[in-house]
């Protein structure tokens, strides 16, 4: 059985991810599509996405301390630091230049099943490697050194958690009907510009902190000297 000193921090993960701009957006732009039965393609989407990250934690459950040590032996290389220093000032940098205005969202070409399953294995793919909040619980369970019999109803419980505020807005969706769209629109818009912002501010964090250690790694006066300053 967990204790609380890891079921408390995975489900304040748990409760941060359910705040995932890409997730709510395409729900958002499903329920304002218009379409009769909206039910079907965002249960098809939001389904695939658990499932998607229900197998991605699992694989990394059993897998992540032969990942973890393969990594500890390559990240002290000098190439490593290399490499972290190039990808850290490149993220850095786009941080400062890339579009935050107002831009459209990319949206499903089609509400089908097979459509919105396709979406939902592309949001999985494209976000796994930025989903700090969910790979930060999978190392809080790794470390509590839980038998499967209890991370895998924690895992479970995670991802139901989130996606859980896209079906609380499909049920007030079904129960007020059109009452409810003007609010949608209204936070459609704020899940657009929050989502560029805040990628944007991830990009820069993310790169500082592959500078910081690339540096380090490497040795501060031998970068420098290799950058002639």
């Amino acid at each position: 059985m967990p204790t609380l000193e890891t079921l408390l921090p995975v489900a304040g993960l748990a409760l941060l991810d359910t705040l995932s701009p890409t997730t709510l957006g395409v729900s958002l732009f499903v329920l304002l599509s218009g379409v009769r039965n909206v039910g079907r393609p965002l249960t098809a989407y939001l389904a695939t996405v658990a499932a998607f990250y229900f197998a991605l934690g699992c694989a990394l459950m059993l897998g992540l301390g032969a990942v973890l040590e393969r990594a500890g032996s390559l990240a002290g290389t000098t190439a490593a630091g290399w490499v972290m220093v190039v990808v850290g000032g490149a993220l850095f940098a786009y941080s400062w230049v890339m579009p935050t205005g107002p831009k459209t969202r990319r949206r499903p070409a089609s509400l089908r099943t097979t459509s919105m399953i396709a979406l939902g294995l592309a949001t999985g793919a494209l976000e796994a490697g930025t989903a700090f909040p969910y790979l930060g619980a999978i190392g809080i369970m790794t470390a509590a050194d839980l038998a499967p019999g209890a991370w895998v109803p924690m895992l479970a419980a995670y991802n139901l958690m989130m996606v859980l505020p896209p079906v609380l807005l499909y049920l007030g969706h079904r129960a007020l009907g059109s009452r409810m769209r003007p609010r949608l629109e209204r936070w459609r818009a704020k899940v657009d510009g929050a989502s560029r912002e805040a990628m944007a501010w991830i990009l820069g964090i993310v790169g500082v902190l592959l500078l910081v250690n690339g540096a380090q790694t490497i040795g501060l006066r031998q970068l420098l000297d290799s950058v002639g300053l």
